[in-house]
């Protein structure tokens, strides 16, 4: 199966992708790096709340939510073997 790049808040919930780029403005991207989203990483979609956002991911054993302002600039790649 073909690798898709998709931006983060296009992944699929219960879909794991691996981070690629993280684009946002640079205080969020500090933050998000400080908890270890960081390229590599593989993240997996589990939740969206009722109104559409913000979208719970985990990572590193650890669940967060992030707008999908903020998500739409972290890029990943999902369909990968093996992922």
């Amino acid at each position: 199966m073909n690798s898709t790049i998709i931006t983060l808040d296009q992944l699929p919930i219960n879909q794991k992708g691996i981070i690629l780029e993280l684009n946002c403005n640079p205080s969020i991207k500090k933050r998000l790096l400080d908890l270890g989203l960081i390229p590599g990483t593989y993240i997996t979609s589990i939740f969206t709340s009722p109104f559409g956002e913000p979208t719970a991911f985990e990572f590193r054993n650890t669940i967060i939510s992030i707008r999908n302002d903020d998500t739409s600039h972290i890029l990943v790649r999902t369909n990968m073997k093996n992922l």
